[in-house]
């Protein structure tokens, strides 16, 4: 079986759709009590598990070492600590994906909550169904650096196995029409079933879809 052949096998018994999301535990932090709670409203009835709520950036940080949520939505202007200070905090500790609340869409904004190590990020007023992608797909992302870290050592070599891995997540989502999160567990699952590095499953898919 030629390697095309068989990537496009794996391609079709891989079932990367459908699948429905794990209970979340979620940490809320958002200084407006009324759009507080319509959030935290939201993220029960669509089945997360809401284990804290603070109204400031300092509060966030404490309740996350202390709760270790799995994702926490995280307002950008709060007293205390702003979210970009408190999710940097986060971030340096490895404690869970946040997605940052923000009434702004600005550029520089949206890079500066990149480099605090926000992993998604949602514009007020914003709706229940953009809620939901916007937190798998963060949940995807850090999963995504947990798994390169784990594979990968070196900082230089991540970041170029990352680029790659981006590259090719773009090329599926496009082959396969299926999500980010979804174009990644094809990677990761085709990693493990071939006895492969996910460096060279992303390069395999863009020497082969790439053109």
């Amino acid at each position: 079986m030629s390697e095309q052949n068989s990537f496009d096998q794996v391609a079709a018994e891989h079932d990367v759709s459908g699948e429905a999301p794990a209970k979340l535990r979620v940490l809320v932090a958002e200084d407006e009590t009324i759009i507080r709670l319509d959030i935290v409203e939201t993220l029960q009835s669509q089945g997360y598990d809401v284990v804290g709520q603070t109204d400031n950036g300092q509060k966030a940080v404490e309740l996350a070492e202390t709760l270790s949520p799995d994702l926490i939505l995280m307002d950008i202007s709060m007293p205390i600590m702003d979210g970009l200070s408190a999710t940097a905090l986060i971030s340096e500790q490895k404690i869970a994906p946040v997605v940052m609340l923000t009434a702004f869409s600005q550029r520089d904004l949206i890079e500066q909550a990149r480099e605090a190590g926000v992993m998604a990020y949602l514009v007020k007023p914003f709706s229940e169904k953009d809620l939901v992608p916007a937190i798998e797909l963060a949940v995807a992302r850090f999963d995504e650096l947990r798994a390169l870290e784990a594979e990968v050592t070196d900082l230089n070599e991540r970041f170029a196995t990352r680029k790659l891995v981006d590259r090719a997540k773009n090329l599926l989502m496009t082959s396969l029409e299926i999500t980010e999160p979804e174009a990644f567990r094809w990677i990761q699952k085709t990693s493990m079933d071939r006895r492969l590095t996910m460096r060279e499953v992303a390069q395999t898919v863009v020497d082969q879809m790439g053109e």
